[in-house]
């Protein structure tokens, strides 16, 4: 079978090694390191889920959020930000983001969301 896409946006190559380590087990992977990638490989795949970083250079995630939500409204989008922010939780929220998690986050947590999420997209 198949393992679902995961779409990982973070331009902290260490976040995206923990990620992989959290879910190459249960998902295919691809890893872009801005909002500009994100939008981008989104013209070409469906991902099941996308994880967004809210810092990053070029385009940032909730920019790239807003255009992702408007271009793909039933694609999971999860928020992860190393800043513990509820006007950011919130603003992700009101953008589309099905979710929102802070860095350093725990593997069991992160797992659980991703299949949760995943699992949305797929019925």
């Amino acid at each position: 079978m198949e393992h679902p896409e995961i779409l990982i946006c973070d331009d902290e190559s260490g976040v995206r090694e923990s990620l992989k380590l959290i879910l190459e087990r249960d998902f295919s992977l691809a890893f872009v390191t801005n909002g500009e990638e994100a939008v981008a490989h989104l013209a070409r795949h469906a991902p099941a889920l996308a994880i967004l970083d809210v810092k990053m250079p070029r385009m940032g995630g909730l920019e790239a959020l807003r255009e992702i939500a408007t271009r793909h409204p039933s694609l999971p989008i999860l928020v992860i930000s190393g800043y513990e922010s509820a006007d950011i939780a919130a603003q992700a929220i009101a953008l589309g983001a099905a979710d929102y998690l802070t860095k350093p986050f725990d593997r069991h947590v992160v797992l659980a969301k991703v299949q949760e999420l995943a699992a949305r997209r797929a019925h």
